[in-house]
């Protein structure tokens, strides 16, 4: 399996999930688009487009660095734009930019209300929006195109949204991105997966929130690996599915997942939000 000469566009890839995915598709030589935000040093977050681009070309892929907040469409369009002009096309977008905000209704003000579903659903959305026509032409050469969303699997389980209403509704609307773009994409060959957690993952973003035990955690790179998985597979077939990472893991017959563990040997793991 090898991602060689893919062209990519990862959304929120500067650090993280993103950039666990990017680095992993950077081992096979794909070259590879991060479109985020952050630009300039943030004060409590490491990492910035630039940052991530050298640490990318140093695990031997290619690099492009665009600042872009998918919350703005001219941005969003400009991106994609610059993506093809640079690598000649596009073959797989990441929509891995997310917001989040663990609150219950009273406590959630709408500009938190608003983040999230500008950037969850609205970005994923339109992202997806921008880069489908190149990713139809991917698909007419050949190229295997992907798009592959960093949500959870869909449920309709009233204790997923009692804590945190508008963030629950916000992760199920990439959700139903994934569920109906990959029924509209299906006769043009372009797979439109989700990706999932087993656990919560050791991130930045999660160290920010008060009262996560990181060392029950695992690495990003599990999920990159469960990424490179997907992203591999025939996209006229693998389309519409709903992926847990240690389930791709364990279909290539990879089921000693100690390697991504936070703590070594650490056995209850904390479990992440929506899954059964």
């Amino acid at each position: 399996m090898s991602l060689q000469g893919k062209r990519i566009f990862v959304t929120g890839g500067s650090r993280g999930i993103g950039l666990a995915i990017a680095l992993r598709a950077a081992q096979d030589g794909a070259k590879i688009a991060i479109a985020a935000k952050t630009a300039d040093p943030h004060p409590k977050l490491p990492g910035t487009i630039f940052t991530a681009a050298e640490e990318i070309k140093a695990a031997g892929g290619e690099a492009l660095a665009i600042q872009c907040d998918i919350r703005d469409e001219a941005q969003i369009e400009d991106a994609i734009a610059k993506t093809v002009q640079a690598f000649g096309g596009l073959d797989i977008l990441i929509n891995n930019a997310s917001a989040i905000n663990l609150t219950p209704t009273l406590a959630t003000p709408a500009k938190r209300f608003d983040l999230m579903f500008d950037v969850n659903v609205r970005g994923t959305f339109l992202t997806s929006q921008a880069a489908i026509p190149h990713l139809k032409e991917s698909a007419k050469a050949g190229r295997n195109p992907h798009i592959l969303t960093l949500s959870p699997p869909l449920s309709m389980k009233a204790k997923w949204f009692k804590n945190h209403v508008a963030y629950t509704m916000a992760k199920y609307g990439m959700s139903m991105c994934v569920l109906g773009m990959a029924e509209e994409l299906k006769r043009d060959g372009v797979a439109v997966n989700a990706l999932w957690p087993r656990t919560a993952i050791d991130t930045a973003a999660l160290q920010m929130i008060p009262g996560v035990d990181t060392a029950a955690c695992r690495k990003p790179e599990i999920l990159a690996d469960a990424a490179h998985v997907i992203l591999n597979r025939n996209s006229a077939e693998c389309t519409g599915n709903f992926f847990v990472d240690d389930e791709v893991l364990a279909s290539i017959g990879v089921t000693d997942l100690e390697k991504y563990s936070v703590v070594p040997g650490t056995k209850d793991f904390l479990l992440d939000f929506f899954l059964d």
